[in-house]
């Protein structure tokens, strides 16, 4: 069902590759009653100037660049198969070509709508790339008011990464991606300690370098324990 959506995350890769520097931004608002809003960001502007050469052209190493129209065909039908998923609403695009800075967001009524999607990406990849990938999700325990973001690292990231050639290997050295979630309740501990508790204990924070995921050194993988008040 998310063809059109593994058609837009390649559109981004391709984009990716031609560029050192971005962060790919994950962000929920996680309401008491386990519903919420997601939003996941693609941030290029620190190599704004670069990508608006780079869409200039046909290809860079090997690699399709994506045309304008590419990129918002590819949006509007992410959207679309978005709109057919359960639990899913409010579906919201941002699409900023001066910054190069690309959004999509929804509402959910459970975590476990978010997870299908993410299931059925990865599942999508698989088939195409006949490898193995990370593999993500969420979990929300509204009895002991407990969210978890789950990772499990997979060694063939690592192999994947070690074929490809020199150059392309620049692409990940400044790259990112970043966990902000927000909740309703104080929060009171989390299990990983690389990541930062807001001031006003409603928010938790991560940052990853997209290096230290690749190589298994670090992780987003989380448990952050929520206070019932």
């Amino acid at each position: 069902m998310l063809k059109k959506l593994f058609t837009y995350t390649l559109l981004f890769c391709s984009l990716l590759l031609c560029t050192s520097c971005f962060e790919i931004l994950e962000e929920i608002n996680l309401n008491k009653d386990g519903t919420g809003r997601i939003t996941v960001t693609a941030n290029l502007s620190k190599s704004k100037s670069k990508l608006a050469s780079v869409m200039l052209l046909d290809s860079v190493n090997g690699y399709k660049v994506p045309s304008k129209d590419d990129i918002n065909l590819a949006i509007k039908n992410a959207i679309d198969h978005l709109g057919k998923t359960e639990g899913i609403s409010n579906i919201e695009k941002s699409v900023d070509f001066d910054n190069y800075i690309f959004s999509i967001s929804c509402d959910f009524k459970s975590v476990e709508n978010v997870n299908s999607i993410f299931k059925e990406l990865i599942t999508k990849q698989n088939k195409r790339e006949k490898t193995n990938f990370n593999t993500t999700n969420f979990s929300y325990n509204n009895t002991n008011h407990q969210f978890k973001r789950h990772f499990r690292y997979d060694g063939s990231v690592k192999k994947t990464f070690n074929s490809l050639k020199q150059e392309d290997k620049k692409v990940f050295n400044d790259a990112s991606y970043t966990t902000i979630y927000r909740f309703k309740s104080p929060v009171k501990s989390v299990s990983n300690s690389a990541s930062k508790i807001s001031p006003n204990k409603k928010a938790v924070f991560l940052r990853v370098a997209a290096m230290s995921l690749i190589s298994g050194e670090k992780t987003v993988e989380n448990t952050i324990q929520l206070i019932n008040n």
